[in-house]
């Protein structure tokens, strides 16, 4: 059975207490490269050496390996290593097949880092340069592990809430679940659901947060009730792996319902936008270049992320029919692409104040570390991407 990801915010003030002990005692700093451990390669028309990049350019992610990391798992090129224990691959770093000077180490997430938020991770590993934290984390997270994000590789978040169209014929969207007063099963602490909640789109009453990630309630309730989940997978993995349901699910994505965050969003330490400014001069480049290509060409970079699956062996069951499913829905559900202005890898300023104002007040309430005064410009620069990049 498929183990099924937790939301990146499901306990958000939990896992990140957890790491806290080790953040105050640790520089959050890569040593600048001298040489790559991959040096003999020839290098390319980029050379991240030469603009101060680290030799190794540690990324963490969130979760185990998938297709909605392959915008990462693309940077790496041939004689990678795998390190199972670690649950990390390492090999030259390559913008579209070409040796950038440094290598890239990509880390699993969720169960290979006891479901600490990466956030954490990279202020307790100074070896972490670049890790993915959603737009509200890091508003959440603003007074107590700052980050700036440098590339949204992703236009929308995937996670959606989903239902039988069986069962609820006249249900379009979340809104409509809430006018029917449809149980939702989702995991607890999700700001998402208390954004919906403090909206009216949802009510309390409806909401189930015994969500353990696995199908049986689902199924068992024979669609009676709604779950959360993720457009680029559940939606195959009902119709086509449980056995039990083997029938399509309907869905709406939680940022078409009204939560605008970007998820995923690459991000650094704010003292490294000024320290490593020239490397990210050079890196966010390769890092949009690298996403529409992996979205181009995506076969031998999923058989990579297959390949990592079964290495780690984690528990997690990550299908070739999904990691094919979730490119093709990223790219049909705008998940992945060009924003309105024909841009990609950038934030919308109205949909980051929007998600201010929606989230704000829930985490005043929950007393979670907000800077006082927080605003976009401290979680989020553009100034390294490359406007000529996009799909």
């Amino acid at each position: 059975m498929r183990i099924a990801r937790k939301s990146g915010y499901a306990a958000a003030g939990l896992v990140v207490v957890s790491a806290l002990t080790l953040a105050g005692c640790s520089s959050s700093s890569p040593e600048p490269a001298v040489s790559s451990p991959s040096g003999d390669l020839e290098i390319g028309a980029v050379d991240l050496a030469a603009a101060g990049c680290p030799a190794d350019i540690r990324i963490q992610t969130d979760w185990n390996p998938e297709s909605e990391h392959g915008h990462l798992y693309e940077l790496v090129g041939d004689d990678y290593t795998v390190d199972s224990d670690e649950k990390s691959v390492t090999g030259p770093l390559v913008t579209s097949g070409e040796y950038t000077g440094v290598d890239v180490t990509i880390l699993s997430g969720g169960p290979a880092t006891g479901f600490t938020q990466p956030n954490a991770q990279m202020y307790n590993d100074p070896s972490i340069f670049l890790a993915y934290v959603g737009t509200d984390e890091a508003i959440a997270h603003s007074g107590d592990l700052p980050t700036v994000g440098v590339f949204a590789p992703l236009q929308k978040d995937p996670q959606m809430l989903m239902w039988d169209p069986e069962t609820y014929p006249d249900v379009e969207g979340i809104a409509d679940l809430g006018a029917e007063g449809v149980t939702i099963r989702v995991f607890p602490g999700g700001t998402y659901i208390d954004a919906f909640v403090g909206q009216g789109i949802l009510s309390a009453d409806q909401i189930d947060s015994t969500y353990d990630g696995a199908p049986a309630v689902f199924v068992s309730e024979g669609g009676a009730i709604a779950q959360q989940g993720f457009a680029s997978a559940e939606p195959y993995i009902y119709e086509n792996e449980v056995e039990q349901w083997g029938k399509p699910v309907a869905y709406q994505l939680i940022n078409d319902a009204g939560y605008p965050k970007y998820a995923a969003v690459l991000s650094v330490i704010p003292e490294n936008i000024d320290t490593y400014s020239e490397c990210l001069t050079a890196l966010v480049p390769v890092l949009q270049q690298a996403t529409v290509d992996f979205f181009a060409d995506p076969q031998s970079t999923i058989d990579l992320v297959l390949e990592l699956v079964e290495a780690y062996d984690t528990g997690w069951v990550y299908s070739q029919g999904v990691a094919e499913f979730s490119v093709e829905t990223m790219l049909n559900d705008g998940i992945a692409g060009n924003d309105a202005n024909g841009e990609m890898g950038t934030v919308d300023p109205e949909r980051m104040t929007e998600l201010f104002d929606l989230v704000t007040p829930i985490y005043t309430e929950q007393s979670l570390p907000v800077k006082e005064g927080v605003t976009v410009d401290d979680i989020w620069t553009d100034q390294f991407l490359d406007s000529s990049i996009s799909f």
